[in-house]
């Protein structure tokens, strides 16, 4: 029998206590998440690339560059950190691809791809709280804040171009 003044579950094992358990995602949930942001990033990077190329104005372009660059990067710090997870990364892309390149003008499309970007934000304020990798979630709060970056840059570029109307 325990003596009541004596705890049952030591302190010093709260370090090893299950990720789970510690109200941490465990590894399967991680994955599922880090799968869905690399196929919506793979989307965006997707959408980026095509739209970067698309006559529009100087700044816009530039714009998608800078966009699309980041989405390539954070897709392959993804992929690095599934791997790094001892799993395989998704190939799929996201289905937003197909939706966005579906909008012909360039500002309502870049308004539908910061309208991805802010979900990819959301989805990163969901899960960063409970990722106890140190690593992982030093790469997921660079990528928040990158994101945030190109929302900024993109609601501006949308504000000039509508006052120019």
């Amino acid at each position: 029998m325990i003596p009541e003044d004596e705890p049952s579950s030591p302190v010093c094992y709260m370090a090893e206590a299950d990720d789970v358990y510690m109200g941490f995602a465990g590894r399967d949930e991680l994955l599922k998440s880090l799968d869905e942001l690399l196929e919506a990033e793979r989307a965006g990077a997707k959408v980026a690339l095509a739209s970067s190329r698309m006559p529009a104005t100087r700044a816009y372009t530039a714009l998608m560059r800078t966009i699309w660059a980041d989405e390539a990067r954070w897709c392959a710090m993804l992929a690095e950190q599934i791997g790094r997870l001892e799993a395989t990364p998704s190939h799929q892309t996201g289905a937003f691809r197909e939706k966005a390149l579906a909008i012909a003008d360039p500002f309502d499309r870049l308004a539908f791809l910061n309208r991805g970007q802010a979900w990819v934000v959301r989805k990163l304020e969901e899960m960063l709280p409970r990722v106890r990798d140190e690593q992982l979630h030093g790469v997921l709060k660079d990528m928040l804040e990158s994101h945030r970056r190109n929302i900024r840059s993109a609601a501006d570029l949308l504000h000039t171009e509508n006052a120019a109307c």
